[in-house]
């Protein structure tokens, strides 16, 4: 067991890692709440953050145990991170993070240096130390509790249960494991096989993934990746990447113009982008998000690409439309983002179970609105980046059913999350390590 090392005490940290448990249990985003920590703080609260969600389940199951009735939400979020950090590693073959007594003595620290919670830092002191004297017989009473075994909200569970019988527990640890680095190389500018050179040229570890991508297993700060100023690669899942070619492949263009594309919900422009890469078109990125679509701009601008980006409602064209049917639109619609559960651990405890239902309206609505804008020959690519099935396969089956000129092509349907140790669980023609996502392309019939 070794401490790490590090010029912040680790007190400060924890107490970061606490308010960010705050915000996401008051409904805010991990992200959002990370730009409130001070920089120079913000890397390593990152990671505990990271960690307290991955394993929130398990150390509120313990929690419970310690105290009959919840401290103050202050007291109970630094608790639960240092709780967290103990029963990650209860039992497990790993090499904890920090030892024992340095948790307990700096998770103490933590709550005597802040007014909301100094005065519960001897309740703290006697929760993790009831904890470490009896650790087995907690953990073992912990796991009677699916909640604690999962690190998912019970209704996350059983929905997976019920969508995907077979495979639900190896979603589930998918989820819990970290995410690696994946870049995908612009085309334009470099190849697959000259970048992985430029990498091992600077001692990073890296391998393909697909025709276009690479895996840093180890996390590099993207700014200082070689080919970073120089638009040599974007920052994206190997699933992610399976968008821009399954709308491409084959897709033609009316002699005399180009291809006419629409990514709708375009923001960041990761998908943009890669249309770009791949294709002379002109494309048109859409987003209702005008901050989200400055993102657009500066990424394209650091790739050297060029996109129409217009800041609108896609389910309202009548403000955005220029009545010129498209050869191809790609909606990558709103969902309960359930597939990128590794790399957004947050998700799992914002979302509420009636968000599936009111996101599946949400894409319905989108799909009706933007299919009469596809030409007869055209084709529309409809992606979530969800597991659940009402907003995948449910969804497509649906609308073609009301559709009748809408025909089903060749696509992957749903992705499901692989964390490379479990690669041979979901044979796939991608990577052994990606989100989970879901792919519908559907093509239009008729002169």
């Amino acid at each position: 067991m070794s401490d790490h090392s590090s010029p912040t005490p680790l007190w400060r940290q924890l107490q970061g890692a606490a308010s960010l448990l705050l915000a996401v249990r008051a409904g805010r985003s991990m992200t959002a709440a990370l730009e409130t920590v001070d920089a120079t703080l913000r890397p390593g609260v990152q990671a505990l953050g990271f960690h307290t969600l991955r394993w929130l389940g398990r150390a509120e199951a313990v929690r419970q145990q310690l105290a009959k009735r919840p401290p103050p939400e202050d007291a109970d979020a630094l608790l639960c991170v240092a709780l967290g950090l103990l029963v990650h590693t209860a039992g497990e073959h790993e090499t904890p993070l920090y030892t024992d007594f340095t948790l307990v003595d700096q998770a103490v620290e933590a709550a005597k240096r802040s007014e909301a919670t100094r005065h519960q830092a001897s309740f703290i002191n006697g929760c993790l130390r009831a904890f470490l004297r009896d650790r087995d017989a907690v953990m073992a009473r912990a796991h009677k509790h699916p909640q604690a075994v999962w690190n998912h909200p019970q209704w996350w569970i059983d929905r997976l249960r019920k969508d995907h019988p077979n495979q639900w527990q190896d979603i589930l640890r998918a989820n819990n494991a970290q995410a690696p680095l994946i870049l995908r190389v612009n085309t334009r500018k470099t190849t697959q096989v000259a970048y992985l050179q430029a990498l091992a040229g600077q001692g990073i570890e890296a391998t393909a993934t697909g025709p276009y991508g690479v895996v840093l297993p180890v996390a590099h700060a993207v700014t200082t990746l070689p080919g970073f100023a120089e638009g040599h690669f974007s920052v994206q899942d190997a699933a992610a990447q399976q968008a821009a070619p399954l709308l491409l492949d084959g897709l033609k263009a009316p002699a005399g113009r180009p291809l006419r594309i629409l990514d709708a919900c375009a923001a960041p422009g990761g998908k943009t982008a890669h249309l770009l890469e791949l294709a002379d078109a002109e494309v048109t990125a859409l987003d209702i998000d005008g901050r989200r679509c400055e993102r657009i701009r500066q990424n394209l601008a650091r790739l050297g690409l060029q996109a129409r980006i217009t800041v609108a409602d896609a389910a309202q064209p009548e403000d955005w439309w220029d009545g010129e049917l498209y050869d191809g639109i790609l909606l990558d619609a709103p969902c309960t983002a359930s597939g990128i559960v590794r790399r957004h651990p947050d998700v799992r405890w914002l979302r509420r179970p009636t968000d599936i239902a009111q996101l599946a309206a949400i894409q319905a609505r989108l799909l009706a609105t933007l299919w009469p804008l596809v030409r007869p020959g055209g084709r529309l690519l409809y992606c979530t980046c969800s597991v659940f099935r009402q907003e995948g396969d449910q969804q497509t089956q649906t609308f073609v059913a009301h559709h009748t000129d809408a025909v089903f092509m060749p696509s992957p349907g749903h992705l499901l999350p692989q964390s490379g140790v479990d690669a041979t669980v979901f044979p796939d023609n991608l990577s052994r390590d990606h989100d989970g996502f879901y792919y519908a392309l559907l093509e239009k019939q008729g002169s």
